[in-house]
């Protein structure tokens, strides 16, 4: 079964990066979140979406 919603750790786990560095792909826009609470959450959707951007970026 798929998890819709990801933690950022598991985005940074997914993409083999930091913590921190998910943050900032949130702060400029380049990754959707949304917040529930005090938590920050990204849909898988947003994640695919991005990889998907960057695979075509690369491949230009």
């Amino acid at each position: 079964m798929k998890t819709a919603v990801l933690t950022v750790d598991q985005v940074a786990e997914r993409l083999g990066i930091s913590r921190w560095k998910v943050h900032d792909l949130i702060r400029s826009r380049q990754l959707a979140s949304f917040k529930i609470g005090r938590c920050r959450r990204i849909s898988e959707a947003a994640l695919d979406a991005y990889v998907s951007l960057r695979t075509e970026q690369e491949a230009a």
